[in-house]
């Protein structure tokens, strides 16, 4: 067992859901009660990573970082080393490709709030962001639960955009799902063996907890 490749994916996962729960919660909002034309072409571009082969948005990625664009030029000279093939890179290939799976299930559970309990809070003194925070929110509780445990398996399994953009660096971006590949190129499946059974038991757990919740009612 790559151990190595485990915590770099456990805390790429754990950093990622982090960032797509501060950015989809006010994209969600927005998306769910704005009434703004551009709703629609913006919940398009966000779900485009459930179509598009992982190849392609990591390649785009990886050009967009890279040194060959003004983008990528100025990201290397803010932090001093491109984003491209490092762990920064990484989140942020992760944040694209799973942006859909935190926020879909957001926009779902926000819009199903009953309007009647936001125009009832208006009416008694609150403020869009307080109705929010005090009344959708809370209500759409099991929506925040599923998108952080959809973001967080999914991140674990990434595999075509994490290789385009972090290439196989052990210790700074080699993934455990990177590291199975590997080990299936070396001919080593009773290793690649052990490295699936990992990542399968890390999703299923994060799956189980979840319906497990639904099943007692928490989740609707």
């Amino acid at each position: 067992m790559d151990v190595a490749a485990l915590w770099l994916t456990l805390r790429l996962a754990l950093v990622t859901t982090a960032v797509l729960l501060a950015i989809s919660v006010p994209l969600a909002c927005w998306l769910a009660f704005g009434r703004s034309r551009l709703r629609t072409p913006v919940q398009a571009v966000c779900a485009l990573p459930i179509v598009l082969p992982p190849t392609v948005l990591g390649f785009y990625l990886l050009v967009a970082l890279g040194p060959q664009t003004s983008l990528g030029r100025a990201i290397t000279h803010w932090l001093g080393h491109p984003l491209a093939f490092s762990f920064s890179g990484l989140v942020v290939g992760s944040v694209i490709y799973s942006l859909p799976f935190a926020l879909q299930p957001l926009v779902a559970g926000l819009g199903a709030v009953d309007h009647s309990l936001l125009d009832a809070a208006a009416t008694l003194g609150s403020g869009p962001v307080m109705r929010i925070v005090r009344v959708a929110l809370p209500l759409s509780r099991s929506s925040l639960i599923a998108a952080s445990v959809l973001a967080f398996a999914h991140t674990v399994g990434e595999f075509g955009v994490v290789l385009m953009i972090g290439g196989n660096l052990p210790g700074t971006t080699r993934t455990l799902s990177i590291a199975l590949y590997d080990q299936v190129q070396d001919f080593n499946y009773a290793q690649a063996n052990r490295t699936a059974l990992v990542l399968l038991a890390v999703c299923f757990t994060a799956l189980i907890a979840l319906y497990s919740r639904r099943s007692r009612g928490e989740l609707v």
